[in-house]
């Protein structure tokens, strides 16, 4: 049984080192084998250029083949793995295109699994123990009110005037804040048509609480199902989202301004020229300290009275282990893999596991990923 690891990006190396260390065999794909030796050359020689049909001629049944690639590389992938009895992690999202698999997925007894990284990936794993911790409580009834949010940002550690900084080419983001969102707000669909419009204060329930800036992103709504909410439960509020430093929307003000007037491909190139000034001026020096922070909240309320509210919250940041993101990305990664290899995740398409027992595994593994986790009790 074979690991084949592709992509060797700057989130990718703590998983996969991980792997290699634990005696896994793992074959390590990269567009650029000089890169890939780099950050994995001291552990294994099991190096080679990244090509789908040199893959496809050596994958076997029961293979894991993980795409750390961009996206578009997702589905090819995972057809592969289908076609060859082989199985398929990402931390990606689940596009419609991957959800389509399932079926095929199923019957050749093959189990695809994506949003097993930081967000998505540790966020549902948070949401699901609370809802199994909300449901196995006396304060659970389905006529209470539900309020659900789940906020994840990666930040400075040291602030700066940007109030943001990047680990790789800004263009993913500023096309991202194009993306329209649904949430529910007062029991109501909430549709968003640019994160700016939305921005609100949260104050998250650290060690010493502080206040960022959230607004919604992507569609919440389907999530809903995913943490298995059932469908005659009152829902107050359900909002999946991003986290920045305060003065975030004051400093980004006249990118918000420029993004809306963009179109068409003069726009497309004039992101590509923001992006690049963004790089040069706004991106994490060699050796600069990331921050993550994910907060995760559940609370019922009966008669307009807070009956049960929790709160699960992370804080990590970059020390000697590397980038707070690269390890909260790539080693939940590799737990999914360790997962699909012990067979504790059935055929199909999944996202992160609701299973009480991997839950609690992997929260306990991330736990010694992050600075602080903790599940706060706001009625304690």
């Amino acid at each position: 049984m074979t690991i084949h690891w592709c992509g060797t990006g700057l989130s990718a190396i703590p998983g996969l080192r991980r792997l290699i260390e634990a005696g896994h065999n793992v074959t390590v794909w990269n567009r650029t084998v000089e890169k890939a030796q780099a950050e994995v050359g001291d552990l294994t020689d099991k190096i080679k250029a990244f090509d789908i049909d040199t893959l496809g001629a050596e994958l076997a049944k029961d293979d894991v083949i993980v795409s750390m690639l961009p996206g578009d590389w997702h589905v090819p992938l995972a057809e592969l793995a289908i076609s060859k009895g082989a199985n398929f992690v990402s931390s990606s999202y689940i596009a419609p295109e991957m959800r389509a698999l399932d079926d095929r997925a199923r019957e050749a007894g093959v189990v695809i699994v994506n949003e097993v990284g930081l967000d998505p990936g540790i966020d549902h794993l948070m949401a699901h123990a609370l809802i199994d911790d909300y449901r196995a409580s006396d304060a659970f009834d389905s006529d209470n009110h539900i309020s659900f949010i789940s906020y994840c940002g990666g930040i400075p550690k040291t602030p700066n005037p940007f109030r943001y900084k990047f680990s790789w080419s800004p263009l993913g983001v500023l096309k991202a804040l194009r993306s329209p969102s649904r949430s529910i707000r007062n029991y109501a669909p909430l549709d968003v048509a640019r994160p700016w419009d939305a921005i609100s204060s949260y104050v998250a329930p650290l060690p010493t609480p502080e206040s960022f800036e959230v607004y919604p992103n992507r569609d919440s709504l389907p999530f809903q199902a995913q943490y298995h909410f059932e469908e005659h439960w009152p829902v107050k509020e359900f909002v999946r989202g991003t986290l920045r430093l305060n003065g975030w929307a004051e400093a980004w003000d006249g990118v918000f301004k420029e993004v809306e007037t963009l179109s068409g491909p003069e726009g497309d190139a004039r992101l590509k020229e923001m992006s690049d000034q963004f790089w040069a001026e706004n991106a994490y020096d060699e050796g600069e300290l990331d921050r993550v922070v994910l907060c995760v909240g559940l609370k019922a309320e009966k008669d307009g009275a807070e009956v049960w509210h929790k709160t699960y919250v992370m804080d990590a940041w970059g020390d000697e282990r590397g980038t707070a993101m690269a390890r909260l990305v790539s080693i939940p990664v590799s737990l999914a893999i360790e997962a699909v290899m012990d067979r504790a995740i059935a055929a199909g398409v999944h996202a992160a596991p609701s299973d009480p027992k991997l839950v609690q595994a992997w929260m306990g593994e991330i736990d010694k990923l992050a600075q602080h986790l903790q599940i706060v009790d706001h009625n304690s």
